[in-house]
């Protein structure tokens, strides 16, 4: 059997090195000419530690990541709200938290798969028949396979294919995001924070490396965009009296290496794919990124599809299993993600201050919710 799989992000790669594992022979093709560092930084939790475990591969990428070990959530003010203890989880669990930076965690596993990841090699679409798929790529070249895997991100041209565009679902605020390297007391190893206020809410968590990867949201129109080279000047402005080292944090950031999105998702969808083709990661089940889970979810269905691939009896009919087996427990991530992404960015004063008086009181509840999403087995 020969998988073509579209894409050569965390997903994808994932996919690779699962199937190999298995002894599938497949390819990865990626539409960028060199893997780049783009993006920033990661959460992976107990979950996507343990897949990355499995797939023999833990090791390399919690050498170049930093184990979570407390979580804090306080208001703008720096009044605390609620504390996790993630050592003790991770230990009942059998993995760690660690923060990352997506390229880091994109570079260990693109060294896995090796010659197998063709660069400079932009999708175009494909044809399927009773026997195998073909996939045309920009240059005129065209792969032939028994089974094609989209893992080609949020804009995904396979799924365009399959199921036509449509618009993505914003989710009413935009986000910033940044690394930077900075040590102040305030910013200690392993520590993560989450401040919240009124609109807007302010995190951050180490990276690996001495860095520090930071991330903030506001309400704003679709498509805004923010004056040329006063994007970090405009942050220092919005959260100028945020609590230490909130603005510190953003002042050691380089202006070029802030980055501006809109969050979007797309409501959960039980159609994946068709016949010979199926769709994983944010190609089928992007999320906000409330949870921390988008990653993680993108490798767990690495895993799970590879698992489905390895009797090798009716492969169409594994695709078809996979796309059920997964439904449920992404789109409880995406919708739960998304309304908790709409709890932060509150901005009534009576809304803000029943939600910051909910997290102190139920903090218990939301660890026994967060144990339980991520101590599933895959």
């Amino acid at each position: 059997m020969k998988i073509l799989i579209i894409g050569g992000g965390i997903g994808g790669l994932a996919t690779a090195i699962a199937l190999r594992n298995l002894g599938v022979e497949s390819t990865v093709f990626e539409r960028t000419p060199q893997l780049r560092e783009v993006g920033a930084g990661l959460t992976l939790w107990t979950n996507a530690v343990k897949v990355l475990r499995k797939l023999g591969v833990g090791e390399a990428v919690e050498t170049v990541a930093t184990p979570l070990t407390l979580a804090d959530v306080r208001t703008w003010r720096g009044k605390p709200l609620s504390e996790t203890d993630l050592g003790p989880i991770g230990e009942r669990l059998g993995a760690p938290t660690i923060g990352i930076h997506r390229a880091d965690l994109q570079r260990v596993l693109a060294d896995v798969v090796g010659s197998a990841l063709k660069l400079d090699a932009a999708y175009v679409g494909h044809t399927a028949d009773s026997k195998g798929v073909t996939a045309r790529f920009a240059d005129g070249h065209e792969e032939r396979g028994d089974l094609l895997i989209g893992a080609d991100g949020i804009h995904s041209v396979v799924r365009d294919q399959l199921f036509g565009p449509e618009k993505l679902r914003y989710a009413g605020y935009t986000a910033w995001r940044g690394v930077a390297r900075i040590d102040r007391p305030e910013v200690p190893l392993g520590h993560t924070l989450l401040a919240i206020g009124r609109g807007s809410e302010f995190g951050y968590l180490p990276i690996g490396g001495g860095r520090t990867y930071w991330f903030c949201t506001a309400r704003a129109p679709e498509g805004a965009t923010d004056p040329e080279g006063q994007r970090k000047a405009g942050l220092l402005e919005r959260f100028a009296e945020w609590y230490a080292p909130i603005p510190a944090v953003i002042e050691a950031t380089d202006e070029a290496a802030i980055l501006r999105n809109d969050i979007v998702d797309r409501p959960p969808t039980k159609r994946w794919g068709v016949g010979r083709v199926t769709l994983l990661g944010d190609a089928i089940h992007p999320t906000t990124p409330h949870l921390g889970q988008g990653a993680a979810m993108a490798i767990e269905s690495a895993f799970v599809l590879a698992r489905h691939l390895s009797d090798r009896t009716d492969s169409v009919a594994s695709l078809r299993a996979y796309e059920q087996s997964r439904f449920a427990r992404t789109a409880e991530v995406t919708n739960t993600s998304r309304k908790i992404g709409k709890m932060l960015i509150l901005k009534n004063p009576l809304s803000c201050w029943l939600r910051d008086r909910a997290l102190q009181l139920f903090r218990g509840m939301t660890v026994r919710q967060t144990v339980k999403l991520i101590g599933a087995e895959t």
